[in-house]
């Protein structure tokens, strides 16, 4: 009985997505995005509407898992960015478990940015909920998929905020900064893009770490990734000073 109610909530949730389908904007998308699945043509501010919506309306964590799990497997890219948004709360209690696996089980079949990036909207907010987590994004940073790679970065991009970090987050700085080292030297365009912009927005808090890092494994970074990483050095920081 639990399993068809959650098929007809996912049933409902994909025809209120269907329902401001622009056949003409979904081509567009498509040929934008250039992953073969099908696109709705809706904005992210619609496909955002609906999954605030559908969060608020969820009786529970699992509830709102099943809904990702059926919205995600439509393969649909609006389905999978609304799939992504359902787990953007600050704090899930008791705790955020089932959240969190289920983000983590997706990661390997990240396959576009603006999909990734928008179950990392969700990813971020329970790393920051379980910062012992980073060890999932540690390993995330080694893996053969690059996606997975990238995801390793922006999973970590809210240890960047903090003008003043406390012990946890000046930690997570020193390992994510251990993954650029480690990946600098990879040319993928989206590992390189990654990796810039962690340090460009870290750079906005802790300029002198940043351009010292730069410093020492900048040359190993593609011009483009360098450039954007030291975009907001102050010039007395910058390694090219």
């Amino acid at each position: 009985m639990a399993d068809r109610e959650a098929e007809m909530k996912v049933d409902e949730a994909l025809e209120a997505l269907r329902e401001g389908a622009d056949p003409a904007r979904a081509a567009e998308m498509a040929a934008y995005h250039k992953i073969h699945r099908p696109y709705l043509g809706l904005s992210n501010a619609v496909t955002g509407e609906l999954a605030t919506a559908w969060r608020k309306a969820a009786a529970d964590q699992a509830a709102l898992v099943d809904l990702a799990r059926g919205l995600w497997e439509s393969d649909i890219f609006e389905a999978r960015i609304a799939a992504g948004k359902l787990f953007v709360q600050a704090r899930m209690r008791p705790d955020d478990r089932l959240a969190w696996d289920w983000i983590a089980s997706v990661v390997p079949e990240f396959d576009s940015w603006a999909i990734a990036d928008a179950v990392a909207q969700g990813g971020q907010k329970r790393v920051v909920q379980d910062p012992a987590r980073l060890d999932v994004l540690e390993h995330w940073a080694g893996s053969d998929h690059f996606w997975t790679r990238r995801a390793a970065f922006v999973f970590a991009l809210p240890f960047c905020k903090a003008r003043h970090p406390g012990e946890v987050e000046q930690a997570a700085r020193l390992r994510v900064m251990g993954w650029a080292e480690d990946l600098a030297g990879n040319h993928e365009w989206f590992i390189q893009k990654a990796i810039a912009w962690w340090l460009r927005d870290l750079s906005k808090r802790d300029a002198v770490t940043v351009a010292g890092w730069l410093e020492r494994h900048g040359a190993r970074l593609k011009p483009f990734a360098r450039k954007e990483a030291a975009r907001h050095l102050p010039q007395d920081a910058s390694p090219e000073a």
